[in-house]
């Protein structure tokens, strides 16, 4: 029999010892119960119901291989940006929330959910679903800094499946996960990614390190330089690895405010870039379903045009 005596140590490692023992339960549970939820709950995708989406998943299931097309469902988002993959037993599903679903609409940007789909599809081709794959990031996830860097590995491998699917949706998917399903037609991508290498500081990988996600600079980054894999660790930039494509005409937060523009200087790049902006690229304050933007550029020329100054 176990015997560890008494005290504060010895009752935290029975703790312990109970939670680990209990886990592979209590995951089968949570499992079964999420799935019923959606079950019971969710709208599903069909051939008849939102079938956009569904020949996504299906298109995503063929390309990458699997046997069978997962579940696919949508679940009311409430204002949250988000999609997940996960199963129970030997079936699998993805879930995406509607405020990130709306996305897919012909004036919006369908192929950032194709990607976002591939994304998660992805995961499920990686394993990284699986009963047992999951009990172990569970586990991995109680080890400081390296669980959560276990879990940043998986969703850059994800990443990978989401642009081998689509790889024009990649610059919108990260730019609807920063800015959200109206503004994102607004985001330049490649200001958004040069500030990966930009940003500096230990706070900031501190930040990353502590991340089940890769931040989204980080993120970005790694999906517009497809010559190596996502940073884990250290930002871009540094010991060699490619930093900025273009320089910024505001300073980085990281630096002293020294730099910072003057508010006569801060109206002055604004004017400047007024001047060498493309026509129909103002009014930077959403786009919406009804509104005939055809006179304008495209959402994906706007978020992957260098930046204007």
């Amino acid at each position: 029999m176990l015997d560890l005596g008494e005290g504060p140590l010895a009752t935290f490692l029975y703790q312990l010892f109970a939670v680990i023992m209990l886990l592979p339960l209590i995951l089968w549970i949570a499992r079964a119960m999420m799935y019923a939820d959606l079950r019971a709950q969710s709208v599903r995708m069909s051939p008849t119901q939102f079938p956009e989406g569904y020949r996504m998943v299906a298109e995503a299931a063929a390309r990458q291989g699997l046997r069978r097309v997962p579940d696919a469902y949508v679940v009311s988002g409430g204002g949250t940006i988000n999609a997940f993959a996960s199963g129970h037993g030997f079936r699998r599903f993805v879930t995406v929330y509607s405020d990130l679903f709306e996305v897919g609409g012909a004036v919006r940007d369908p192929e950032a959910l194709r990607f976002v789909i591939g994304h998660e599809v992805g995961h499920i081709a990686a394993g990284h679903t699986s009963y047992f794959r999951l009990l172990f990031t569970n586990l991995m996830m109680q080890v400081p800094v390296l669980g959560p860097a276990y879990s940043r590995a998986q969703e850059y491998t994800a990443d990978n499946f989401g642009y081998a699917l689509t790889p024009d949706g990649a610059a919108g998917a990260m730019a609807v996960l920063g800015a959200g399903k109206y503004l994102n037609a607004h985001v330049n991508v490649h200001e958004f990614a040069d500030r990966a290498a930009t940003e500096k500081g230990l706070w900031l990988h501190i930040v990353n390190w502590r991340a089940s996600h890769p931040v989204l600079t980080w993120r970005t980054h790694a999906l517009r330089d497809r010559n190596r894999p996502g940073h884990l660790w250290l930002r871009p930039g540094l010991l060699g690895s490619p930093g900025a494509t273009y320089s910024s005409a505001l300073p980085a937060g990281s630096s002293f405010s020294g730099p910072y523009p003057t508010p006569v200087e801060a109206l002055d790049l604004l004017a400047r870039a007024d001047a060498s902006r493309p026509a129909g690229a103002t009014n930077q304050f959403g786009r919406f379903p009804g509104v005939d933007y055809s006179g304008q550029p495209s959402t994906r020329q706007l978020q992957t045009a260098p930046p204007v100054l």
